[in-house]
C-alpha cells in the first residue's frame, strides 16, 4: 500500500468505523447511562461511569484519595482528570470530549499498524469487537503508544522504542510483558549489552513518570497496583468460569502468576529455537495473549490491545481464518458478558451462568488457537525446523533477521 493512495482509504475507514461504535453507545447516552440498559444494550462505558464514582465530575485529582483514587496508572489517570476540566460538570459532554480524543487515538493507531503490516491494514478498522469496545475505556492511550514503539524497534531505532513503551506502561501498564520476546531478540542477535541498555530505557522512563505521583500522593497512586495485587478472580477469566461452572478455585493469585510465567517461559524457549530472529511485530502478539489469558480479570476491551497486534502479526494467507474464528468467538463473549451481567440487574432477558463460563472459556481458547497458529508459522520446514527439533539439543541460533 502506497501510503499516498492508503491513508486517505484508512482514515475514511476508521472514521466511519468510529461512528458505528457512536452508534452502539448512543442509546446509553441517550438514556444516561441507566441499568440495566447499559447491559442490555451492551453500551456500559467506565468513562460515564468513573466520571462520577471517582468524583472526576469535581476536578478531583485522580490520585488525592487512597480509598477512592482511580485503578489506573498515572498517565491514564491524568487523562481522565485533564478531560473533566473541558468537561465542565456534564457527563454527556465528558463522554463526548474522551470519546473524540479517542476516535483520534484510533486513527492513528491505525495508521501505525498500516505502517507496519501495509498488506493486512484494513482489517484493523473492519473488526466487530474492536468497533463494539472502542469507548468502553481509555485503553487507546496505551495502544497507540505500544504500536508505536514496536515500529521503531523494527526499524532499529530502540531509543525512541524504549521512550514510548516506557510512556505506554506508565499508561496502562500491560505492554511492560513485550519486555520478555524484546529481550530475546536481543539475545538471538547476541546483543546483550543493547537488550540491558533497552530494559534499563523503559523501565528509567516508566519509574520517572510515576515517581511525582508516588511521591505526592502515594496512598493514591498506589491503590492501582494494591487492587490488582489483592483482587479476587474476576469476569472474563479463566479462573471465574471455572468457579460458575462448579470447579473451586484457591489461591487464584499464586495460579494466575504461575500459569503466566511457565507459559511465557516456554514461549520463551520457543523463540529461542526458532531458527531466525523474528520481528516485535511477528510475536508481540504471543506474549499479551499469554497475560491476558493467565490474568484474573479479561475485560472485553482488551480485545483493543490485542486486535492490532493481530493484524500486523498476520504475514501468510494460512493465518486470515484462524484470525476470523478468533474474532468470531471475540465477539460471542462480548455480547455474552453483557447479557451475563443483565441477569444481575432483574432485566427480563439474561444469560444464565453456565452459558457465560462457555463462552468465556471459547473465547481465551480462540486467542490460544491464533496465537499458536501464529507461532506455527514461525516453526516451519521453510523456516529450517520441523516441530521434532524442538526438543533437540540446541544450537546456536542463525543471525539472519527477517526483518
Amino acid at each position: 500500500m502506497k501510503i499516498s493512495y492508503g491513508v486517505k482509504a484508512l482514515l475514511l475507514l476508521t472514521f466511519f468505523a468510529s461512528l458505528l461504535s457512536f452508534v452502539k453507545f448512543d442509546h446509553c447516552y441517550n438514556k444516561n447511562w441507566a441499568t440495566p440498559d447499559v447491559y442490555t444494550h451492551a453500551c456500559y462505558s467506565d468513562i460515564s461511569s468513573l466520571y462520577g464514582a471517582r468524583d472526576l465530575i469535581n476536578h478531583t485529582w485522580p490520585y488525592s484519595s487512597a480509598t477512592n483514587a482511580v485503578e489506573y496508572p498515572p498517565l491514564t489517570g491524568v487523562v481522565m482528570w485533564a478531560t473533566s476540566l473541558i468537561s465542565g460538570h456534564s457527563y454527556h459532554q465528558y463522554f463526548l470530549v474522551n470519546l473524540f480524543l479517542i476516535a483520534l487515538l484510533f486513527c492513528a493507531t491505525a495508521l501505525i499498524v498500516a505502517r507496519i503490516n501495509p498488506e493486512y491494514w484494513y482489517l484493523y478498522p473492519l473488526i466487530p469487537a474492536v468497533i463494539a469496545s472502542l469507548y468502553i475505556n481509555w485503553d487507546m492511550w496505551a495502544v497507540v503508544t505500544m504500536l508505536a514503539s514496536i515500529y521503531y524497534f523494527d526499524k532499529g531505532r530502540y531509543r525512541s522504542s524504549s521512550i514510548l513503551l516506557g510512556i505506554s506502561v506508565a499508561t496502562k501498564f500491560f505492554p511492560l510483558v513485550l519486555l520478555a520476546p524484546i529481550v530475546m531478540i536481543f539475545l538471538k542477535r547476541h546483543e546483550i549489552r543493547r537488550a540491558l541498555t533497552y530494559v534499563a530505557s523503559v523501565l528509567a522512563v516508566a519509574v520517572a513518570i510515576n515517581l511525582p505521583f508516588a511521591i505526592t500522593t502515594p496512598h493514591g497512586w498506589w491503590r492501582f497496583f494494591a487492587l490488582n495485587g489483592s483482587r479476587g478472580v474476576d469476569f472474563g477469566s479463566v479462573w471465574y468460569a471455572l468457579q460458575l461452572l462448579g470447579v473451586n478455585i484457591s489461591a487464584a493469585n499464586l495460579l494466575s502468576l504461575l500459569l503466566f510465567l511457565v507459559a511465557l517461559t516456554i514461549f520463551m524457549y520457543f523463540l529461542w529455537r526458532v531458527r531466525t530472529v523474528p520481528t516485535l511485530a511477528q510475536v508481540a502478539f504471543i506474549a499479551v495473549a499469554i497475560f491476558v489469558s493467565a490474568s484474573k480479570v479479561y475485560s472485553p476491551q482488551y480485545v483493543l490491545w490485542l486486535a492490532p497486534l493481530g493484524v500486523i502479526a498476520l504475514r501468510d494467507k494460512r493465518l486470515r481464518s484462524a484470525f476470523w474464528i478468533w474474532q468470531g468467538l471475540e465477539l460471542a463473549y462480548h455480547l455474552a458478558i453483557w447479557e451475563y451481567l443483565a441477569s444481575y440487574t432483574g432485566a427480563r432477558f439474561g444469560l444464565p451462568a453456565t452459558p457465560y463460563a462457555i463462552a468465556t472459556l471459547l473465547r481465551i481458547a480462540g486467542v490460544g488457537y491464533f496465537a499458536a497458529r501464529i507461532g506455527t508459522g514461525l516453526w516451519t520446514p521453510e523456516n529450517g525446523r520441523n516441530w521434532t527439533d524442538l526438543w533437540e539439543p540446541s544450537t546456536s541460533p542463525d543471525l539472519h533477521s527477517d526483518r
